[in-house]
């Protein structure tokens, strides 16, 4: 008998599957790294790294006392999880019986990728609604031509920058149905929505079709990866938004997203209907902003973390871990909350709300700051000049907790790549005397020092991360080589449709996987998806 099956409480995989089926509050977590998660998992699983869990589990579960049912393949991470969680102050943790194994063989559908909830929902959306499409070679030849026509990329504008369809500008799928009157005035434009991939594009189109414009509209066939696939040249560097919205417009927009919202079952909150969610104990209440990250840091309500519309839609197990908890959108526009929610509902959440006022509710500016489960732990900090003699020395191990893909864009000089819990298992760390610990702002080098108590090493923090360091005009370098790397660096899934270094085979490959998951969610019958069929 393991270890896991002798840890009490266990919950099987049934039970989870009859409270994602009834409507009951639960988190599904998925403790171990990324790239793992994404080769199978249950649908709504959550993805969680055990090293991360003190980082991110305040944001992703904010009720402590809701059923948590944490589970591995196999590698370990489920005991230390459910520890940990317990230490945290989480009361309801149980462990899933068989772990990953045990699911597929109580006959639970295995999904493949990330974000994949709605991914699989923008498929069923297609299926449902028939959201128009345009291959890439039309959409190339009505460019070549001159056709009056408008190309919008649904992504952050981040991914857009990086690559994009030429001649196409950035308005991120939340911002569509606000400024889409104001880009195309005429009726005779033809709007084409794009993405990477297909959920986005999708999503995107219909919100339009939703939103009741009259120009039509279609989805870009399978995003840039279908253009690349064409053979056709990607833009690189563009920086196109959307104009300024103007009151006619907005007034209009915003009708329709009210409309909407109707259709739909969105509710509506004001400050003491909020506080009385706030205040139920049986209640796990997500606040969210769904305006652009900007606009949150010029500023915005007290407790509510920044989740842009279209990414939140896109991709909302990274903001919200308990299905079935309750969110709470708002905006300063009436419309991206009420578009977002309406996504939201028919993504199967029972309480979707928005936040009609904001009178009389304590606001911030800023960015979004950290939610880490506890306070920081009082540790020895070392400056960036104080390092940076260090380093001309040779004097110390330099370990930087960064994500894979981070550290490769930039890291310390000399610094090694390992990820948190292979901090107590690594020969090299085991025999160092004075260790560095380093991290993007400092929060993860501050929450990993204790781990490394038994070592008897000096152990010292990076003050402000490698930020600070770069903050400070020191170097960095980039790569991530094997003699860098303390951990396989499994913690970041290569996504086939972001970068612009994927093979065609991979990227045919997603394409192929994402036409099967509306047969997936058939087998699956815990999704809950309700398409809005008529608008």
């Amino acid at each position: 008998m393991n270890t896991i099956t002798r840890l009490q409480p266990l919950t099987t995989s049934e039970a989870v599957r009859a409270k994602l089926r009834s409507g009951e509050e639960i988190a599904l977590l998925d403790v171990r790294e990324e790239a793992l998660f994404a080769s199978a998992h249950p649908l709504f699983a959550v993805n969680l790294p055990l090293g991360r869990i003190e980082e991110r589990i305040a944001g992703l579960v904010p009720r402590r006392d809701v059923p948590v049912v944490v589970y591995d393949n196999g590698e370990g991470r489920t005991v230390q999880a459910v520890r940990l969680l317990r230490a945290l102050g989480y009361t309801d943790v149980s462990a899933l019986e068989g772990g990953l194994e045990g699911w597929r063989r109580s006959g639970g559908e295995i999904f493949i990728d990330v974000n994949v909830p709605s991914k699989a929902f923008g498929e069923l959306v297609e299926h449902v609604r028939h959201t128009p499409s345009l291959p890439a070679r039309e959409l190339h030849d009505r460019i070549e031509r001159g056709d009056d026509l408008v190309i919008l990329d649904a992504r952050r504008f981040i991914e857009y920058n990086v690559m994009s369809i030429p001649g196409g500008r950035s308005v991120p799928g939340g911002e569509l149905a606000l400024r889409i009157r104001d880009i195309a005035p005429s009726p005779e434009t033809m709007v084409v929505v794009n993405c990477a991939g297909r959920t986005r594009s999708i999503i995107g189109a219909q919100s339009l079709i939703n939103a009741g414009i009259p120009n039509p509209v279609y989805a870009l066939r399978n995003g840039t990866i279908g253009w690349t696939l064409e053979g056709l040249s990607l833009a690189h560097g563009a920086d196109r938004t959307g104009p300024d919205i103007s009151e006619p417009n907005l007034e209009a927009a915003r009708n329709r997203a009210e409309h909407l919202a109707g259709k739909t079952g969105v509710r509506y909150v004001d400050k003491p209907g909020l506080e009385a969610l706030l205040s139920d104990p049986h209640r796990t209440v997500y606040r969210l902003d769904v305006r652009s990250p900007e606009e949150y840091a010029t500023g915005h309500l007290a407790g509510f973390r920044c989740a842009p519309g279209g990414q939140l839609v896109q991709a909302t197990d990274e903001w919200i871990g308990v299905r079935h908890g309750t969110i709470v959108l708002t905006d300063d526009d009436g419309v991206r909350a009420r578009m977002t929610a309406h996504w939201l509902r028919q993504l199967g959440w029972n309480e979707v709300y928005v936040l009609i006022s904001w009178a009389s509710l304590p606001s911030e500016t800023g960015s979004e700051a950290p939610h880490p489960a506890r306070p920081l732990p009082k540790v020895e900090t070392i400056s960036a000049e104080e390092l940076g003699r260090l380093i001309a020395d040779a004097q110390a191990l330099i370990l930087d907790l960064a994500s894979s893909s981070v550290f490769r864009k930039n890291h310390i000089a000399g610094a090694r790549f390992v990820i948190r819990p292979d901090l107590v298992s690594s020969p090299v760390i085991q025999k160092a005397k004075d260790i560095i610990l380093v991290s993007p702002d400092g929060i993860a080098a501050h929450l990993a020092t204790p781990d490394l108590t038994e070592t008897g090493a000096r152990v010292r923090v990076l003050k402000g991360g490698t930020d600070a360091w770069k903050a400070a005009g020191y170097p960095i370098e980039t790569g991530l080589d094997e003699a860098m790397a303390l951990s396989v660096p499994n913690d970041v899934y290569k996504r086939p449709y972001e970068g612009t270094d994927n093979a065609a085979e991979a990227m045919q490959a997603y394409l192929d996987w994402e036409f099967g998951l509306v047969a997936q969610l058939e087998k699956d019958g815990t999704h809950g998806f309700r398409v809005l069929e008529h608008t």
